[in-house]
């Protein structure tokens, strides 16, 4: 490869990987990588701005969006939900297998009759 192909590639290289540690840069120090309640925080925060900053952005381009619906969603909430339903999921795991694999036996039995 010619040497600009190369320079080209590495400063390609670069900005992608720079780009990429920004963004994981932005995301720890908002608060998004960590705690559930962190993560409530910064959800807190993003529902304080992002509708002040919509609606500059409207009256700017001079277009009107419909109104948002109200969601209410607690990620701590959805965080404990999932965290007892996965360790449920496991703690059931040896007696559902047990119950398929007896499951299956008897079906290999009924085939063989």
């Amino acid at each position: 490869m010619p040497l600009s192909v190369q320079l080209a590639v590495k400063i390609k290289l670069a900005t992608k990987v720079t780009l990429a540690g920004g963004a994981i840069y932005v995301a720890y120090d908002s608060g998004l990588i960590g705690g559930s309640e962190e993560g409530s925080v910064a959800l807190a925060r993003a529902k304080a701005a992002v509708p002040p900053a919509v609606e500059e952005w409207t009256k700017y381009f001079g277009f009107e969006l419909p109104a948002t619906p109200k969601i209410e969603f607690s990620p701590l909430d959805g965080w404990n939900s999932g965290v007892q339903k996965s360790i449920h999921a496991l703690s059931v795991a040896p007696s559902t297998m047990n119950d398929y694999t007896k499951q299956g036996l008897q079906y290999l039995k009924d085939l063989s009759k």
